[in-house]
């Protein structure tokens, strides 16, 4: 990741209105800042979720509360709890979904 033409700035997390998203089961709530070729996000997942697609987009995500898996398209998964975090680029050969029993809250830079 390159992060380009963006000016320092303070985010505060409270003033950015929670968007909804519907997973396959559950929803998840997103707080996005878009700067640049950056987008950053607080997103909130609701007990039951289950992302409705695969995904292929890099990104990092530390988990802030909560519990969070992630499954990737070869079956492998990895159960990430508060202070974990993961990282995977941008690439056909990373698909990778999430969903979480008990709900998380996460911080996803991309």
């Amino acid at each position: 990741m390159k992060i380009e033409s963006v000016s320092f700035c303070v985010t505060d997390w409270k003033e950015i209105s929670a968007i909804e998203h519907k997973g396959e089961t559950g929803t998840s709530f997103w707080r996005t800042l878009e700067a640049s070729n950056i987008r950053v996000r607080i997103v909130e997942y609701s007990a039951g979720y289950k992302a409705d697609h695969w995904c292929g987009r890099g990104h990092v995500l530390l988990v802030l509360e909560g519990e969070l898996v992630c499954e990737l398209k070869d079956g492998r998964t990895f159960k990430l709890s508060s202070g974990n975090s993961f990282q995977v680029s941008d690439a056909d050969a990373n698909p990778h979904f999430v969903f979480s029993e008990k709900g998380a809250k996460v911080f996803i830079v991309d």
